[in-house]
C-alpha cells in the first residue's frame, strides 16, 4: 500500500493506493500551518481508522505540501507511523516531464502532481484547470509543461469582496436565480459565479492561442470547480482526484524500495 497525503492551503487530502494503483480511500482533514507533528499523525490515524484501514499495511508514501510550515510536521508524522520517510515532492523529484527552466524549481508540489497525472490520463495538448485557493492554468504539450497562469481563488475573491466593500455582506456560494440579481446577494452570486466562468473560458481561449494550438482535453480540479464548470461554455472534464493520482505516479517513478526504518 502507499499513503499520499497533499497539504494544501484550505484542505489537506490524504490517500490510500493498493499495491495495483487502485484508490482504497481518498479523505480530507483541515489544514492548520499550527499542527504539531503529533497532531499530524493523530489526523493520519484517525482517517485510517475512519476508514477501516491499517497503517501496518503501508510500505511507502510520499508528500505534496504548499504550506511550508506543516511539511516538517506532516513528513514526521507519516514517518513514525510507516516506518519510512515519505518521498517529498519539490526539486530533484523525478516526473517524467520537461518542465520551462524558469519554471523548473518555482512550480509548487499541487500542480506537479496534477501535470503529471493529466499527461498520463489525458491526450495531449492538456490544460489543466485547478479551482483550488488561487485558479491555476496549466498548459502541457508532449510531456512539456509550456507555461501557467495564476489567479485569484473563488472564495478568496468572495472574501476580499465582503470585507473590503463595507456594504456589501458575507454570502454563501450558490447557485443565482438570474445573471441579473435583483438584490445584493443574488447580484453577488451571479457575479462571483458567472463572472469566474467567464474568466475561465477566456483564459482556455487565450492559452490556446498562445500556444498556438488547441488543447485536446481541458480537466479540473478543486472543490469550487463543479458549480463555476456549470456556467462555463468550453467542455471541460472534472477530474476530483487527479492530483492524487499524480502523488501515486510521482511515487513509483521515485521509489526506490528503501528499508523499514526502526520507530
Amino acid at each position: 500500500m502507499v499513503l499520499a497525503v497533499d497539504v494544501g492551503n484550505t484542505v489537506t487530502t490524504i490517500g490510500l493506493f493498493a499495491p495495483d494503483g487502485a484508490p482504497v480511500f481518498f479523505s480530507t482533514v483541515q489544514t492548520n500551518r499550527d499542527k504539531t507533528k503529533d497532531q499530524c499523525a493523530i489526523d493520519l490515524m484517525n482517517v485510517f481508522r475512519l476508514n477501516g484501514a491499517e497503517v501496518s499495511t503501508v510500505e511507502g508514501g510520499i508528500l505534496s505540501c504548499v504550506v511550508p510550515p506543516v511539511a516538517a510536521s506532516m513528513t514526521d508524522a507519516m514517518q513514525r507511523l510507516t516506518g519510512r520517510r515519505p518521498i517529498i515532492v519539490g526539486p530533484g523529484t523525478k516526473t517524467g516531464l520537461n518542465i520551462r527552466s524558469d519554471l523548473h524549481n518555482q512550480l509548487g508540489a499541487d500542480i506537479v502532481a496534477c501535470s503529471v497525472a493529466a499527461t498520463a490520463r489525458y491526450p495531449s495538448p492538456v490544460i489543466v484547470v485547478d479551482m483550488s485557493t488561487a485558479i491555476t492554468f496549466s498548459f502541457l504539450r508532449e510531456g512539456v509543461y509550456e507555461g501557467c497562469a495564476i489567479c485569484p481563488g473563488i472564495r478568496l475573491g468572495m472574501e476580499a469582496l465582503s470585507e473590503r466593500a463595507a456594504e456589501l455582506p458575507h454570502i454563501s456560494l450558490e447557485k443565482p436565480p438570474a445573471v441579473m440579481g435583483h438584490n445584493t446577494i443574488d447580484a453577488m452570486r451571479a457575479g462571483i459565479l458567472y463572472g469566474n466562468a467567464g474568466l475561465v473560458d477566456s483564459m482556455i481561449d487565450r492559452l490556446q492561442e498562445g500556444a498556438g494550438e488547441c488543447a485536446a482535453a481541458v480537466v479540473a480540479v478543486g472543490d469550487q470547480a463543479p458549480l463555476i464548470l456549470s456556467y462555463c461554455q468550453h467542455e471541460i472534464l472534472y477530474d476530483p482526484d487527479l492530483l492524487m493520482h499524480g502523488l501515486y505516479l510521482l511515487y513509483l517513478k521515485n521509489n526506490r524500495k528503501p528499508k523499514k526504518d526502526s520507530i
